[in-house]
C-alpha cells in the first residue's frame, strides 16, 4: 500500500500517509521520502548513489503522480531496476477493464513485464542490474501526452555506460497530462522485524525537470516526509550538494525534521545532461 499512498501524499503535501502504517512499528523501517517542488514537465531526471542497503529495500529515484522508477535489493539479495505505472486505485489488478489498463509500447529485450496489485494496480517492469553501493546511477522518465493517455518511458544509465538503456514505455489513462508530483523515497519492504536493525541510506542529486516550454528547472528543494510508522530512527538533509535519505538501524535524526524543506546549492554552470532522452 505504501507506494500508491506515497504518491498521493507527496502530491497533496500530507505529513503522514496511512494510519495502517502504524502497525509496522517494530516490524519495518519507516518509509521516508523527498518531495520536489517543480512545474509540469515532459522529462524528470535524477541521480542516486546508494550508500547503505539491505535485503528488501526499494530506492525510488524518479517518482511522480502516476508511477515510480528506481533500484531494488530483493530479500534474496538480487538487484534490479523497477518501473511501474498505475492505471487504477483498485488493489485487485484483474478488476480494471482491459481497455483502461496500462498498455505496453516498448520493452527492452532484457525487461520483464507484468501487472501488480495491492497498492492500486497497474503495469510493472523489471530489469536486472547488479548496482553497486557508492556508484552513481542516472534515471529519466519522459512523458508524451497522446489523446486521453500519456506515454511514460523509463531510461537508466550506470557507471561506464556509453548510452541510455530504454527499459520500457507504458501508456496509461491520464486525460493527457504531463509529469507532476515529483518525489524519491526509501522503503523497507521485507518487514520481518530484523530489517528494522539495518540502515538504508542514499543520496539524490543533480535533479532536473524539463517543462514542455521554457528552460530546464533544477530541483533545488525537497520536502522531507515519512509514513505514519512512529519510528524515529530516520534522517534527511544535505550531503555535499546532494540530498540524502536514511532510515533504520542506528540512524539518528540529526538534520532535517519531518516536513522541513531542504535547500541544496545552485550552480551557475549547472545544466541537464547533454544526452538527456526526450519524449519520442
Amino acid at each position: 500500500m505504501f507506494r500508491f499512498a506515497a504518491a498521493l501524499a507527496l502530491v497533496l503535501g500530507w505529513s503522514g500517509l496511512l494510519s495502517a502504517d502504524e502497525k509496522l512499528a517494530g516490524i519495518a523501517c519507516r518509509s521516508v521520502h523527498l518531495g520536489y517542488p517543480a512545474p509540469a514537465g515532459i522529462a524528470f531526471y535524477n541521480e542516486i548513489a546508494i550508500e547503505q542497503s539491505a535485503p528488501g529495500t526499494y530506492f525510488a529515484v524518479c517518482g511522480w503522480d502516476k508511477g515510480y522508477f528506481g533500484l531494488q535489493e530483493l530479500a534474496n539479495g538480487k538487484k534490479l531496476a523497477i518501473f511501474s505505472v498505475w492505471d487504477s486505485s483498485d488493489n485487485d489488478p484483474n478488476k480494471t477493464p482491459a481497455d483502461q489498463r496500462v498498455n505496453l509500447l516498448h520493452q527492452h529485450e532484457r525487461t520483464r513485464i507484468g501487472r501488480f496489485g495491492g497498492e492500486g494496480s497497474g503495469g510493472q517492469s523489471f530489469f536486472d542490474i547488479d548496482w553497486q553501493s557508492g556508484q552513481t546511477y542516472r534515471f529519466v522518465v519522459t512523458a508524451k501526452p497522446a489523446g486521453d493517455r500519456t506515454e511514460y518511458a523509463g531510461y537508466l544509465s550506470g557507471p561506464g555506460d556509453d548510452a541510455w538503456t530504454h527499459m520500457v514505455t507504458f501508456s496509461t489513462i491520464t486525460a493527457g497530462k504531463p509529469l507532476g508530483g515529483y518525489y524519491s523515497f526509501v522503503e523497507d519492504f521485507r518487514r520481518n522485524r530484523e530489517s528494522t536493525r539495518q540502515v538504508r541510506r542514499a543520496t539524490f542529486g543533480n535533479g532536473w525537470v524539463i517543462p514542455a516550454e521554457g528552460p530546464p528547472v533544477p530541483l533545488l528543494q525537497a520536502r522531507f516526509t515519512g509514513d505514519s510508522n512512529p519510528a524515529t530512527n530516520i534522517d534527511a538533509g544535505l550531503a555535499g550538494d546532494r540530498f540524502f535519505l536514511a532510515t533504520g538501524g542506528d540512524t539518528q535524526n540529526q538534520h532535517a525534521k519531518l516536513r522541513d524543506l531542504i535547500d541544496r546549492p545552485a550552480s551557475e554552470t549547472a545544466s541537464p545532461p547533454a544526452d538527456l532522452p526526450r519524449p519520442q
